[in-house]
């Protein structure tokens, strides 16, 4: 199971455990970006999954509407990864992943189509035209890396995701800097309003992650900016 298909396994995996075919929610969505940023493992998340629904399965009342948001499932993953980052304690080192090159997912054609559709999604930015240094920084770099690829180098996942994930960084901050200051107040109460039902039912530094995802989120798709990280490659 490849690292880079987080988002993917974590819907399906929840959809099978609901026993029917339901869509996630914006706020289920922030909760897997701030479960990724956490660095929470995917075994983790799906482990925990596991156990929120044998949880309910064995409550007393069986009869009622299974879980429709994946939040529900937000406690059990959290223990479940501290778990897993207690008996890693004192363990020896994990042996090393194939080969990156070898999963056809992420192949380089694939890769820079990414890239490509990414930077013509960000020139055609109005809230970023013309744009600011920082952004003409993200868009040379995203040349670089395109044309490294090209010519052949070698792939390596992980350190073309670190670059990536830089620059969808200095992208957002360009970004909040071009949106005023009345946008980002009524986005902020949108937040407080979907994210309201949920208080209760999650830690204060998770529910800080999730604020923090949704609002990226949201600012991107009114931006009709991308996402850039490998994680989110369609």
């Amino acid at each position: 199971m490849n690292y880079f298909n987080y988002f993917t396994e974590i819907e399906e995996h929840f959809q099978r455990k609901r026993g029917v075919q339901v869509l996630l929610s914006p706020v289920d969505w922030a909760l897997i970006a701030a479960w990724r940023e956490a660095g929470i493992p995917l075994a983790a998340a799906l482990a925990g999954m596991d156990a929120a629904f044998e949880k309910f399965e064995s409550g007393r009342r069986r009869d009622r509407q299974r879980p429709r948001a994946l939040v529900y499932c937000a406690p059990a993953v959290l223990e479940a990864a501290e778990t897993m980052r207690a008996a890693a304690v004192g363990a020896p080192p994990a042996p090393d992943a194939a080969p990156a090159e070898a999963e056809p997912a992420f192949g380089r054609e694939r890769i820079a189509v990414h890239l490509a559709a990414a930077a013509a999604r960000i020139r055609a930015c109005p809230a970023l035209t013309p744009p600011p240094a920082a952004v003409a920084a993200v868009l040379e770099a995203l040349a670089r890396a395109r044309a490294a690829l090209a010519a052949g180098a070698p792939l390596e996942l992980e350190a073309l995701d670190r670059l990536l994930t830089v620059l969808d960084d200095k992208l957002y901050a360009a970004l909040l800097e071009a949106t005023p200051v009345d946008a980002m107040v009524a986005l902020r109460a949108e937040t407080e309003r979907e994210l309201a039902p949920y208080r209760r039912q999650l830690r204060v530094e998770q529910l800080d992650l999730i604020e923090r995802q949704f609002q990226r989120r949201r600012a991107l798709e009114r931006a009709g900016l991308p996402r850039l990280s490998l994680f989110y490659m369609s």
